[in-house]
This record gives C-alpha cells, structure tokens and sequence, in this order.
C-alpha cells in the first residue's frame, strides 16, 4: 500500500512563501522532485500578486522547454491566494520553476504530498 505525507516544497524556507524573481527562462526554482521513479510528488501550488496591475506567471513544469513545459497563468492584483497548480504528479528530480513579468512581485506558496509505493 502506498503512504503519503505532506512535505515543504524545496524551494521554500521553512514552508514560507518563494518569491518569483525571475523575469525569463529558467526561473526561480520552486520545489525539485524527488529522485526516482516509483515515488511521485504531487505538487499544489498557490500564487498571490502584491502589485496594482496583473501579471502574468509561467510554471516551467519538469523542463524549461516552450509550450512542453510550460503554464502559463495571469496573476491578478491584489486579489489574494489564487490556486496554479492542483496536485499533477513529477519524479525522478525533474524542476518547477516559475518566471513573471514583473520581478519580485508574485508569490508562491504550496506544498507536496508525497506519495511512495509500499
């Protein structure tokens, strides 16, 4: 039987909120998967946007490459926690990063069940 358990993301400190910084590919680092294969990370993510004007997010799911990998997301101002990502599964030490059009104003919260096989 499989276990889950509720895990920071990677790159959070204490479970605090990431800031996204970057403005382009690659992104600011979100959360790394955990490294193998019969293991799964199910990754919830959150964004909230501190600016006046929207802005627009893109996830870079497991690869930097566009279209594949990405997901985008406008951000709306001063609107509070809107949801991004609802629990898609990553492993084997693929990335989420994540990229806006206005440096330093969107935040990301979240967190990851992780679940692996018995």
């Amino acid at each position: 039987m499989a276990s889950y358990s509720k895990v920071l993301l990677s790159g959070s400190t204490n479970g605090k909120g990431i800031k996204v910084a970057a403005t382009s590919s690659p992104g600011t680092t979100i959360h790394t998967a955990i490294n193998n294969e019969t293991d799964f990370d199910e990754v919830w993510l959150w964004a909230v946007n501190s600016s006046a004007v929207d802005v627009k997010l893109t996830i870079q799911y497991g690869g930097t490459t566009a279209v594949d990998n990405d997901i985008e997301f406008t951000v709306v101002a001063e609107d509070g926690l809107k949801i991004i990502l609802p629990g898609p599964l990553l492993n084997n030490s693929l990335v989420v990063k994540a990229w806006a059009g206005t440096a330093d104003v969107l935040v990301i919260y979240g967190y990851v069940n992780r679940i692996t096989a018995a």
